[in-house]
């Protein structure tokens, strides 16, 4: 079973939180503030966390900074949980760092899909190879991605999704398949926006202009397709 820290100013949410992973054999690491996580991280070392983004001194967002920046932390898995609802507030997270989103107030049954999800795509080590096909070079054991040779950093999940969907350069994937496949969400659930907002921070690291995309495009209606080109 996973070890999973909390991370939020409310204990009642903590405690909420705790009762129900421990249905499942969890370990939880709870931490009060954004101050005590960073100083648990150091020696816990959870497969996941839930992170609040609300907190005092230390928010959600810096934390989630403060790992993605620590080599022995950055592939850690977050999990934001906030009272805020905007497109801008989501793009932050997921700017931040953050792999998933749950609003406040949400359901358990809602947090534990979620969780299920991002814990089997912690447990899945089949290996991969590096991709090199046109503009793009991906190498997924040093974690790194170049467009026409300028690297670009990512944040965890949006370097697997953009793996994905360089695998499959130039076909058409659904938002559906990309929550099943990279997300691990079962068929017909996940949130179609969660890959929206990727897709999005994405453009805007690896397009000249993210608002005209000629690399990661949309398809209306039917999905996203990768069309790598040639080389500059």
């Amino acid at each position: 079973m996973a070890r999973i820290m909390v991370v939020d100013d409310d204990e009642s949410v903590i405690r909420f939180i705790e009762r129900a992973l421990k249905r499942y054999n969890h370990t939880v690491i709870a931490a009060r503030n954004g101050l005590e996580a960073l100083q648990l991280l150091e020696s816990a070392r959870p497969d996941l966390i839930v992170l609040d983004v609300m907190m005092p001194k230390v928010n959600g967002l810096q934390v989630c900074r403060h790992m993605r920046a620590d080599p022995a932390l950055a592939s850690i898995p977050i999990l934001f949980l906030t009272a805020k609802e905007t497109i801008d507030d989501k793009i932050a997270g997921f700017e931040a760092g953050g792999d998933d989103y749950l609003t406040k107030p949400f359901h358990l049954a809602e947090l534990e899909l979620r969780l299920k999800a991002l814990l089997r795509h912690v447990a899945d080590t089949a290996p991969r190879g590096p991709l090199a096909i046109g503009r793009l070079r991906i190498d997924p054991d040093q974690r790194t991605l170049a467009v026409d040779g300028r690297s670009v950093e990512l944040t965890p999940m949006e370097f697997e999704l953009f793996y994905y969907l360089l695998a499959h350069e130039g076909e058409v994937i659904s938002t559906g398949r990309l929550l099943r496949d990279v997300w691990g969400y079962p068929p017909g659930t996940g949130n179609r926006s969660l890959v929206r907002m990727h897709v999005l921070n994405l453009r805007r690291k690896t397009e000249k202009d993210p608002r005209h995309p000629t690399l990661l495009c949309t398809v209306p209606r039917h999905g996203y397709v990768i069309h790598a080109g040639q080389p500059d």
